[in-house]
């Protein structure tokens, strides 16, 4: 995306910093009725979105520049719904494991979300200033980043 606007940051610093807030929560809520059902698969949920996206991006980075080609914007819509569903549902489950152990919740999911939030704006703006001169070149490092966090997930439930 190029020239995206502070509204377009902020809506999806907003996004990802909620969906990294609700997470936990819903994940600990989850934890303390049915844990054992949720954790056999939500590493593979969250791979499995982190694929597609990321072999989306990368798919855009190799495909020929067309004319008429209208850009995606990721801060509307199913994208937006998707990416931020996506990026957290590892927060899901360490809102799973933290069923079991003495933690407030609420001020872990509000630090976790913060922190979402802020890295997310500082990410849009560095990303701005080398978006020109990177273009695809971020687009497959970051359609790559994507695959490597759904398998990292993953890995981390196997092993």
């Amino acid at each position: 995306m190029q020239n995206i606007s502070h509204r377009q940051v902020l809506r999806v610093s907003c996004s990802f910093g909620f969906f990294q807030f609700a997470m936990p929560i819903l994940g600990w809520l989850a934890g303390q009725s049915f844990v054992d059902s949720i954790a056999n698969y939500d590493h593979w949920v969250a791979f499995a979105l982190l694929l597609v996206i990321g072999a989306r991006m990368i798919w855009e980075a190799f495909r020929r520049e067309v004319s008429h080609r209208k850009p995606t914007d990721i801060t509307r819509g199913v994208s937006l719904l998707t990416l931020s569903v996506a990026t957290s549902i590892d927060a899901l489950a360490v809102g799973l494991s933290t069923a079991f152990i003495e933690i407030k919740i609420l001020t872990a999911s509000l630090i976790i979300g913060s922190v979402a939030l802020l890295v997310t704006a500082a990410g849009f703006y560095f990303g701005r200033r080398i978006g020109n001169s990177l273009g695809r070149q971020a687009e497959l490092i970051g359609g790559l980043l994507l695959i490597g966090i759904g398998v990292r997930i993953v890995l981390a439930h196997i092993l």
